[in-house]
């Protein structure tokens, strides 16, 4: 550990900080987990782009398709593969508590900065919230490490402001990944003050969020690889105009990716976003790799609407800004 349970929450105020990204787990075409791969998108996101830490085997990380042992190897990757140059929050997220708690343990005992776990799906306890209130005090008594909380509609329920704020009492509940409308954060964020750290997946809403609410990371989607390459770090100019407090600048900055964001979300296909967002990375020249069962591959045809939506788009992809064959 780097820090003791009792300083979890200003270790986290101090380092959890920037733009993260949550990773997509490549896996071969048989199905195996591309270790290979998975190495090199890291150190392309760390080395290229300067992401301040990697949010590890989430869902977009496909976690609900690996084994336990490959969700660990997956940490272990991305511990080696970031050494002290980013950090690392990793999803332990299972609806088996025993699971959780190991996989917790596991990313104590190799030194990761944070664990993230999802609430727990109970779409049939109502109302959940001294369920849910007892699930994460159960967890930071287990655990030492800073852990972050997960509100998302897929629980079957929201977790109240009010009720994460209770939650982040506890001594090492650092943040939350707060997947709600802007109502809500904005509510969390000033229920909650220094004790907890919020953030959500919009990248959209991020700047106004640095802004109007003082946020000081973007923790938790795909974004800041998808609409960056080595050669257009327009997620970061604006984001570093914004901290230094020039708003013009930085809203600038952030419109001149709409037509980035317009063609990957509208040359998505409906319910291929794992596909679409592996294909797109291939076409930036990183490692995007298959999904599993029960995810869809994308066909052909939306192969070729995909790539012609990003050589339209205006991202700079490399040094003769073309398109990988």
């Amino acid at each position: 550990m780097k820090y003791r349970k009792s300083d979890a929450k200003d270790y986290a105020r101090s380092h959890l900080k920037g733009i993260w990204a949550a990773a997509l787990t490549p896996f071969q075409p048989g199905g195996a987990l591309d270790e290979t791969g998975l190495r090199r998108n890291l150190r392309h996101w760390i080395d290229d782009l300067g992401l301040g830490g990697l949010f590890i085997a989430g869902k977009q990380g496909e976690f609900f398709s690996m084994s336990l042992a490959e969700r660990k190897r997956t940490f272990e990757l991305a511990v080696e593969e970031t050494g002290r140059r980013a950090g690392t929050i990793l999803s332990c997220s299972d609806q088996n508590l025993d699971t959780v708690v190991e996989l917790a343990r596991h990313a104590e005992a190799i030194e990761a900065d944070y664990v993230v776990v999802h609430a727990p799906v109970l779409n049939f306890v109502r109302p959940p919230d001294d369920t849910v209130y007892e699930y994460y005090r159960y967890l930071s008594e287990k655990l030492n490490i800073g852990i972050a909380m997960w509100s998302h509609p897929d629980s079957g329920y929201l977790m109240s402001p009010e009720l994460c704020a209770r939650i982040a009492e506890l001594p090492n509940i650092v943040a939350i990944k707060y997947s709600v409308p802007r109502d809500m954060y904005v509510r969390l964020t000033k229920l909650a003050g220094d004790k907890l750290i919020v953030s959500t997946s919009s990248e959209e809403e991020w700047l106004d969020n640095i802004l109007e609410l003082n946020w000081q990371v973007y923790l938790c989607s795909t974004p800041p690889y998808l609409l960056q390459t080595k050669f257009d770090q327009r997620m970061r100019e604006y984001t570093d105009l914004a901290m230094r407090g020039e708003a013009a600048k930085a809203r600038m900055v952030r419109d001149s990716l709409n037509p980035v964001r317009q063609a990957l979300r509208g040359s998505c296909p409906g319910g291929k976003v794992h596909a679409h967002q592996k294909y797109w990375q291939e076409l930036l020249g990183q490692v995007g790799g298959a999904v599993r069962r029960p995810l869809l591959s994308l066909t052909q045809a939306e192969k070729d609407a995909t790539r012609q939506a990003l050589a339209n788009c205006g991202l700079r992809l490399d040094a003769s800004n073309k398109i990988p064959a």
